[in-house]
């Protein structure tokens, strides 16, 4: 039996497992930032699988938020619903220490490079006046220099996410802010009244 992608299935299923606005934002983020680069890339018919490995790549976390139960319970989850090797497999790799789950393909490396950021772009947007409007690279980089911002943020993953893309860190930077500057409102990432 071959897999189709289904979004509205992997939402309900995050949503199930994560109450926290919060953090269902932050894989709404991921989502979408793994959906531009896949575009990015011509992956045509990937877009959809790429994008749910952002969705739920957390799905699990609120529930079992200490490594290994996350993200092996979810994988677990993922396994029995009879969603593909690939996805569950780059789902595993972005979380450091689970055992022979090296991050390979560019999928992987991937959700290993929009993880952090995403979070970090969020955490930055929500002090500025202005939200994700007109935010640049160069902004980012300066609030990854103070360590007491965003202070769970692992910058490491952030830089040598971009490397194992290939891409130069301003901008990967600037390409996630700018695919998730274009739901700003969804993601709650606009202008503060």
């Amino acid at each position: 039996m071959t897999w189709v992608p289904d979004r509205a299935a992997a939402y309900q299923l995050m949503c199930e497992y994560t109450q926290q606005e919060g953090l269902q934002r932050h894989m709404q983020s991921v989502e979408i930032a793994m959906r531009a680069y896949a575009q990015k890339l011509g992956l045509g018919e990937e877009v959809e699988k790429w994008g749910i490995v952002g969705l739920l790549h957390d799905f699990d976390y609120e529930r079992w938020p200490t490594v290994p139960d996350h993200p092996l319970q979810g994988a677990a989850i993922l396994t029995e619903m009879g969603y593909p090797s690939d996805v569950i497999y780059a789902i595993k790799s972005h979380v450091d220490g689970i055992p022979d789950c090296p991050r390979r393909s560019v999928l992987d490396k991937t959700l290993f490079a929009c993880d952090e950021l995403c979070g970090f772009i969020t955490a930055v947007a929500l002090v500025r006046p202005t939200g994700i409007e007109g935010m640049k690279a160069k902004s980012v980089r300066k609030k990854m220099k103070q360590k007491s911002f965003a202070e769970k943020v692992i910058r490491e993953d952030i830089t040598s996410g971009a490397e194992a893309i290939g891409v130069d860190l301003n901008e990967h930077i600037q390409f996630v802010i700018d695919a998730l500057a274009e739901h700003a409102t969804l993601l709650k990432l606009t202008p503060s009244v």
